[in-house]
């Protein structure tokens, strides 16, 4: 085998070793800090076949609330847009993941923004939520960025700029039982949304509205 073979064959098997790697889940170091601990987390697979990390008490009952205090999805830290991801991509981001979370929490639950509006007597959940990062990264490679919302993705380089991107959003919840104040169950998720062509194709809201919809099943099966 002479040493030009001896390369290309390197190549081919690196691209190899490398391709499908990239991770399902969000990575420790990606944390925000937006959930009070993140002890316990284990990972699942969920109802639609999605990847989570999730943590749940062994007291966990959907159907001992009545209740859920949310207002709507936060964005933590505070979101700077750029070029790639405008302030409009955001709120729309922002509004369709709290309606969707609404829309589903009301199927089993009395929705209200806060514990205050609470009728009393109710048996009441908190639920927090946040979009805590948006990234793309090579489709397919072991290697990726990941841009805290602070920042966002107008950073996020590739390999190549023409080279597909997988578009991710990441998202961080839990349920607060109100009565004690104890958190219930909570959750972090990494949320793949619909592959960019490279590096320059502007995030849109539309990229992630199919995978909400797999959130928001997952969700709705998790209260039943």
């Amino acid at each position: 085998m002479n040493m030009v073979h001896k390369l290309l064959s390197g190549v081919v098997l690196s691209s190899l070793l490398l391709s499908g790697c990239t991770s399902r889940i969000t990575d420790k170091e990606q944390y925000s800090n937006f959930l009070f601990d993140y002890n316990d987390l284990q990972e699942v697979t969920t109802t639609s076949g999605e990847k989570s990390m999730r943590w749940v008490s062994p007291s966990w009952n959907p159907s001992a609330y009545d209740t859920v205090a949310f207002k709507q999805l936060e964005f933590f830290p505070e979101p700077r847009p750029d070029d790639r991801t405008n302030l409009k991509t955001l709120e729309e981001l922002q509004a369709y993941m709290t309606l969707s979370t609404k829309n589903i929490l009301s199927e089993k639950y009395r929705v209200v923004m806060n514990t205050h509006l609470a009728p009393a007597g109710s048996r009441t959940l908190i639920m927090r939520a946040a979009i805590t990062g948006v990234s793309a990264s090579n489709e397919g490679m072991h290697w990726y960025e990941v841009v805290p919302v602070a920042a966002l993705v107008g950073s996020v380089t590739a390999v190549t700029g023409h080279r597909d991107q997988d578009s991710e959003l990441y998202v961080e919840a839990e349920f607060i039982d109100a009565g004690t104040g104890e958190t219930v169950a909570k959750v972090v998720r990494k949320v793949f949304g619909e592959t960019l062509e490279n590096a320059s194709q502007p995030v849109t809201a539309n990229d992630f509205k199919v995978a909400i919809k797999k959130v928001g099943g997952d969700l709705r099966a998790f209260i039943r």
